[in-house]
Parts: structure tokens; C-alpha cells; sequence
């Protein structure tokens, strides 16, 4: 089965950075990571992989057209099985708030702790198998 998280962010050198973190358990196949550059495009994603091979969503909150914020209940309606983390520079207790009444399982801010991202991603990873 392909493992797919899904990276919701409008800027470019995102991916980039996404690559290099977990380039590892990509190249060995332990799960796959898809980029989509704005929320509209990534409703479209989350819509076409159909099978429970989609663990995981993380998405950048401002973003221009579509907020994360929008997206979310609109990604949660599509596909509830799938969390979404929100990822945001700016991680005020408002915002969270926010994030988590719209149906993600969590927050991270920027500049992203990777290491805390991996032990998500495992979780996730444990509850998929």
C-alpha cells in the first residue's frame, strides 16, 4: 500500500525543504508526500486518492485566495478520515483555537520542529498498518 501525506503550501521552496527532511523515508518508500500550492488544489487531491492511503495533511493557515482556515472544514468534510495538522507562523492562542474548532488534530508554527513533525507522521504511520 502507498502511504501518501499531502503538504498544503503556497510557498515554493516548501517542498524543497519537505524533501530534504524526510528524503530518507521517501526514497525508501515508507511513505510518499505530495505537494499541492493552494487549498483549492489540494481539496482536489484529497478527492481523488479514494483509498485510505491518505494518512495525513499538513497546511500552511495563510495562503493567498483559500486560507487553510477555509479550507479545513471543507477538507474534513470531503475526507473525515484524514487529520489535518495546521502549520502557521503565527501560533497564538487564537488561531489555534480557530484550527482546532475546524477540525485539526494540531498546530505547528514555524520554523517547523521536525522532529516532533516525524513523531506524528509515525503515529500516523502505526494507525495506518
Amino acid at each position: 500500500m502507498s502511504v501518501y501525506i499531502l503538504v498544503v503550501d503556497d510557498e515554493p521552496d516548501v517542498e524543497a525543504l519537505f524533501r530534504q527532511q524526510f528524503r530518507r523515508d521517501i526514497k525508501s518508500g515508507r511513505f510518499m508526500m505530495e505537494f499541492a500550492p493552494s487549498a483549492p488544489a489540494a481539496l482536489a487531491r484529497a478527492a481523488e486518492i479514494r483509498d485510505p492511503s491518505l494518512i495525513l495533511i499538513l497546511s500552511d493557515i495563510n495562503m493567498p485566495g483559500m486560507s487553510g482556515l477555509e479550507m479545513l472544514p471543507k477538507v474534513r468534510a470531503e475526507r473525515p478520515d484524514v487529520p489535518v495538522i495546521m502549520i502557521t507562523a503565527y501560533g497564538d492562542a487564537e488561531t489555534r483555537r480557530k484550527a482546532i474548532e475546524r477540525g485539526a488534530v494540531g498546530l505547528l508554527t514555524k520554523p517547523i520542529d521536525f522532529a516532533l513533525l516525524r513523531h506524528e507522521i509515525d503515529t500516523r504511520l502505526g494507525q495506518a498498518a
